[in-house]
């Protein structure tokens, strides 16, 4: 039996994705909100959660992998993930906006709870 096991392509080569979900990432960890279509806020949120509860255990090496970004790093081990440190998980939450002008893509707000 067939299962479907991966997520969303989101038009993209698979190393087109994985620089694209990066990105999205670094960039909700240095400004704590980015506004993007909800396909793409749903395909990250998952990746922002991990590399979160890892920074909380101190998993330095782990976190590097995937965050390139120095200002992102230092941030998220030294505001980020004290914040979070009590909390289970659902750190991020996504907001559906209006659609966008251009292609009538939904799109959405990818915050950091408080």
């Amino acid at each position: 039996m067939i299962k479907h096991l991966g997520g969303r392509k989101l038009g993209r080569t698979g190393a087109h994705r994985k620089a694209l979900l990066s990105n999205l990432v670094t960039s909700l960890l240095i400004h704590e909100r980015v506004v993007t279509t909800v396909a793409k806020a749903k395909e990250m949120r998952p990746l922002a959660e991990r590399i979160i509860t890892r920074a909380k255990r101190g998993q330095h090496l782990q976190v590097r992998r995937r965050i390139q970004d120095k200002k992102a790093f230092k941030k998220l081990f030294d505001v980020i993930a004290p914040r979070y440190q009590n909390r289970p998980g659902g750190y991020t939450q996504v907001v559906r906006l209006s659609t966008r002008q251009g292609d009538n893509a939904e799109m959405g707000l990818v915050r950091l709870v408080r």
